[in-house]
Order: structure tokens, then C-alpha cells, then sequence
């Protein structure tokens, strides 16, 4: 900010020192509040603007691209699409990019390294649809109180242990991960994909609504909370404010807009029952983001909740665990995406405590899981998969062992296929949005290069995904190798 310099002695001076007057006093508050939070909603943003200047591997942690193409032989291929793992073939890797997938035997191109993957399993980088690169691993309490500085740091490193555990893609669900994304992308601290929703939009007294009772009701000019400050979360009431958020989100850099539809479970004045927003409402934000050639997805659990969202023109439902049969009807005849987890009250549940509101909210969840499977397997919906960890550095780490869980509802190879292929096509749904436009999630010609060697048969055995430290024994991104244990 503004600073104090001692005046050159020989100077006469006439008037006090300005910067201790209180009017300097006030634009120096003004100044330090604004560039706060600025900082906030594009994390590094600072830092990553001179980036151009920096060499091209700006920190240790980001491996160098390889200077020719690299081979992958002898490997069982996952390709992300097929049922089983498919033998003899070769895989090719140019730039950052899949040239080729050859039959065995096919000749290395001249100065390629070549990767012997001893008969282990090569298959795509993981996706979760539904993650929060920026508030997965920090607590609620650190989150409404520490420095910005701070919450960014935790969430980088939790994006390289997020990479590490095998997930190259990921589409964050609400927080102010534009930052993060952009110093990812620019190489400075590794981390998978991201396509950012920024702050989830909600209604007064919805989902999104954190403020505490003593804050109601608010003056019409009152200053932002600190959740809305963070861009983690806005208000947005009626048409035109709802207008004006999402395209706010959208200038910011969101590849799909994200909005709170229904009571929920972390939030601690709405019911889980209530139904949010008005048709017309969902219709104001459909309309921005169709404008910017991308589409809004709703946090809702109730029929009542995911039917007026449809109604007004959402193409995807994220959670949906108390969806009935007709709600899964519309949902096959309109083509809605069910994006959606695999909430039980088992070791991975975030817990609330017993007696609780939130436990009782939780435990009425947990319990349409099965029901809400049933039906999406019933009707053929197009499902996606995700995990939702919030607020729980001990549970982030337990990624891809929540994937594991989805066997109680589909085979191995169906779980493996929705967490790669079909993952990823509810990705480019972002359209001219989708900050990655090539093909991902499938192991052929043109798609990216994400892929994971796994030692063992992932299909055989889903469990292998739990333990990525001991299992996944090359971690590629973009074309480049972040982790390879091969002897």
C-alpha cells in the first residue's frame, strides 16, 4: 500500500506529514481492503503476471515437457470407453498429446523414449466432477477467518496431492479457484485441470447463505460477507441480481455457472426439504450462460427442487439423492445430466455431530443414495461421478477410495468408464467455455496426454485406485511425467 518516506533533511518543510493525516489514513483502508480481496478472486494472479518474464519451468515441482515423443509398451490398455482391457498395443505421445495408438511391436518414432510398462495397466487420468479445489482441504473456521494468502497456499498444495492421487481433471464446484487454475496452467505449482464454476449463486436464507442470524436483516447498501468477499459464495435474489452475479462469474472465467437449488446438508439455516429460486430465476442465469455458450448445473437433493430447476432451463443435477421416479422420468426425456456422489454414513462420511441439525439433514441423504442410484441405473441418465469433500483435509485424501465405493451400484469397469469417458463429456457440456477443447478421458489419437500406469487390472480390482502412492506407478499430465517409480 501507500508508505511513509522520511523527506530529505535539507528539504524546508511547510506542512505536516500527509501520511499520517486522516484523510490519507482512510484512502490507504480503502486501498489495502479492495487489493485484498482482488487478490483473493484470482489467488496468484500477481505473481502469475509476470510470468511471461520467468523461464518456462517456473518451479521444481513441474517436470520438464520431454524433448521427443515418448512410447508406452507392453501395457494392458483402459481406454476409458471399453468394458475390458484391450492387449498388444502401443501408445504414442507427442507434445501434449496422444499421436498415436499403434499395434505392438509398431517402431518407436526416432529419438523417443521409450517406457516398458511391464504388462501393467495404462489408462486415462481420473476426473471428479464435483470438487472444491478450494475449500476441500481447509476448515470452515480457517476459511472464514485466516489470511487470504494462507487459504490459497493450502489449497496449491492440496491441488499437487489432488494430481498425485491420480486426478488430472477436475470441475470445481464453487470457490474462487480462478487463481489457482491460472497458476497451474502457467506452470507454477502443478495441479490437475480445472473448470471453475466460482462462487455458487444463492438465494437469501439458500445453500449459499452463511451469514449469521445477527447479520439479518441486512441494510440494502450492506457490505459483502466474508463469504461472498471470498467469491466463494453470492447472493442473488430476483431476476436482475441473479442476471448480474452470473454474469459476474462468467467474466471472471467460469466454464459453467453453479447455483444453489435446494436446502442442503453443510448449511445451517435451510432445511434440506426447502426448494430455491424461482423458474424465472433459473431461467436468468440459463439465459447468461447460454450467451456465453455454456450451461448451469444445481446443487438439489427434492424433486420439487430438481423439477423447477429443469423447468427453467438447468442441464444438470449435482447430488439428487431424494429424487423419485417421475423426477428420473423428466430427467431421462429432457436429457438432464445426474451428476452425483456416493453419500453413505460409512468411513468417508463427513460426519456431523450426533444431535445435530446438520446429523439429522445428513442422515435423510444418506438415505435415498441407494434409491437415487437405482433409479439413474433404471432409466439409462447420463451419470457422472464426483466426491464433494468439503472442509476436511483428513477425508481429501480418500479420493479415489470413494470411487471404489460406487461397486455397490456398478461394476468395476462402469465405475472406471464414468470417472474417465463419460466424465469427460460432461465436461466439454461447457462448450465454448471448456477451457481444455481437446479430447479427454479416452487413451486415442488427439486426446490429451493424462494418463496413469497402474500396476495391477483396475477392473479386477477398483481398490487398486485407493492407494495411488503404492499403485499408480506413472502419473502423466499434458504430456508431461509428474510421477514415475518404474525401476
Amino acid at each position: 500500500m501507500l508508505t511513509c518516506r522520511p523527506a530529505d533533511e535539507t528539504e524546508p518543510q511547510f506542512f505536516g506529514c500527509l501520511c499520517h493525516s486522516p484523510a490519507y489514513a482512510r484512502l490507504n483502508a480503502l486501498m489495502e481492503q479492495k487489493f485484498s480481496r482482488r487478490s483473493f478472486l484470482t489467488g496468484a494472479a500477481a505473481v502469475i503476471g509476470t510470468a511471461a518474464l520467468w523461464p518456462e519451468q517456473a518451479s521444481a515441482a513441474i517436470p520438464d515437457a520431454p524433448k521427443g515423443p515418448v512410447v508406452f509398451t507392453n501395457v494392458k490398455l483402459f481406454d476409458g470407453k471399453s468394458n475390458q482391457l484391450i492387449e498388444g498395443r502401443t501408445i504414442i505421445v507427442e507434445g501434449n498429446k496422444i499421436k498415436a495408438v499403434e499395434a505392438a511391436g509398431t517402431q518407436a518414432p526416432e529419438g523417443a523414449t521409450v517406457i516398458d510398462g511391464g504388462g501393467r495397466t495404462l489408462m486415462p487420468g481420473l476426473i471428479d466432477a464435483h470438487w472444491h479445489s478450494m475449500l476441500a482441504a481447509i476448515s470452515i473456521v480457517d476459511l472464514l477467518t485466516a489470511d487470504v494468502g494462507y487459504i490459497n497456499l493450502v489449497a496449491a498444495e492440496e491441488a499437487r496431492r489432488t494430481l498425485m492421487r491420480g486426478f488430472t481433471s477436475i470441475r470445481d464446484l464453487a470457490g474462487p479457484s480462478f487463481g489457482l487454475k491460472r497458476a497451474i496452467d502457467s506452470s507454477l505449482t502443478p495441479g490437475p485441470r480445472i473448470w471453475p464454476s466460482g462462487a455458487m449463486i444463492s438465494q437469501t436464507s439458500g445453500h449459499g447463505d452463511f451469514r449469521m442470524p445477527y447479520e439479518v436483516p441486512a441494510q440494502i447498501d450492506a457490505p459483502l460477507s466474508r463469504g461472498e468477499a471470498l467469491n466463494a459464495g453470492v447472493l442473488a435474489d430476483g431476476v436482475d441480481q441473479m442476471l448480474k452475479r452470473t454474469r459476474e462469474q462468467l467474466m471472471l472465467g467460469a466454464s459453467q455457472i453453479k447455483l444453489a437449488a435446494g436446502g442442503g446438508v453443510a448449511s445451517n439455516f435451510d432445511p434440506i426439504d426447502v426448494s430455491q429460486y424461482t423458474e424465472a430465476e433459473f431461467r436468468a442465469a440459463v439465459d447468461c450462460a447460454e450467451n456465453w455458450g455454456t450451461y448451469v448445473t444445481v446443487h438439489a437433493y427434492t424433486p420439487r427442487a430438481i423439477q423447477a430447476a429443469i423447468r427453467g432451463g438447468v442441464r444438470c443435477i449435482d447430488h439428487g439423492q431424494l429424487m423419485d421416479e417421475q423426477t428420473a422420468k423428466i430427467m431421462a426425456d429432457k436429457g438432464i445430466w445426474f451428476s452425483s456422489q456416493a453419500f453413505l454414513d460409512n468411513e468417508f462420511a463427513n460426519r456431523y455431530p450426533d444431535g445435530s441439525a446438520n446429523r439429522a439433514k445428513q442422515l435423510t441423504m444418506f438415505a435415498g443414495t441407494d434409491t437415487a442410484y437405482g433409479l439413474a441405473k433404471k432409466y439409462k441418465l447420463k451419470t457422472a461421478w464426483g466426491t464433494d469433500i468439503l472442509h476436511d483435509p483428513a477425508a481429501a485424501k480418500n479420493q479415489g477410495a470413494i470411487l471404489g465405493t460406487m461397486s455397490r451400484w456398478y461394476s468395476n469397469d462402469e465405475i472406471l468408464i464414468m470417472a474417465t469417458g463419460t466424465n469427460a463429456q460432461l465436461l466439454a457440456m461447457s462448450g465454448l467455455r471448456n477451457p481444455y477443447p481437446e479430447k479427454l478421458g479416452v487413451i486415442e489419437a488427439g486426446a490429451y496426454a493424462d494418463m496413469l500406469l497402474v500396476d495391477g487390472d483396475p477392473i479386477s480390482d477398483i481398490k487398486l485406485i485407493a492407494d495411488p502412492e503404492k499403485n499408480l506407478k506413472i502419473i502423466m499430465k499434458d504430456g508431461r511425467i509428474y510421477k514415475n517409480t518404474l525401476a
